[in-house]
């Protein structure tokens, strides 16, 4: 089973910088999207931002600009750069990895979650 570990939360002023990490680990898998989803108090979870198959980045029309999503791919880790954080971009911020493992020599696809990592900016 793959498993997704996200760094990089914690507690930052508006207008501060945060860059979160989400690293996949497990045995022979293939990840075809890397993403990032955030869900604040009373909301629902949200596309941040992520990569695609080809390597094509996507993201929320409201946060363009200010986020920016990378990827190393030997490591399979992707990484979020935010820029100009305010109050409104607290939440929990979740990783998702969707792509093909084998398991007993047979192949699946999957997709994972993260635990979750916190963010919090403060006005």
């Amino acid at each position: 089973q793959v498993q997704l570990l996200e760094s990089g939360g914690g507690l930052v002023q508006a207008g501060g910088t945060l860059r979160l990490s989400c690293r996949a680990s497990g045995k022979e898998f293939s990840i075809k999207d890397m993403g990032w989803y955030r869900q604040a108090p009373g909301k629902q979870r949200e596309l941040v931002a992520g990569i695609g198959p080809r390597g094509n980045r996507y993201y929320a029309d409201s946060l363009k600009g200010r986020f920016t999503v990378s990827r190393d791919n030997p490591r399979s880790t992707i990484f979020l750069q935010m820029n100009s954080l305010r109050p409104e971009d607290t939440a929990v911020y979740y990783c998702r990895a969707e792509g093909n493992e084998t398991i007993m020599t047979t192949p699946r696809p999957f997709v994972y979650w993260g635990q979750g990592t916190q963010v919090t900016v403060s006005s």
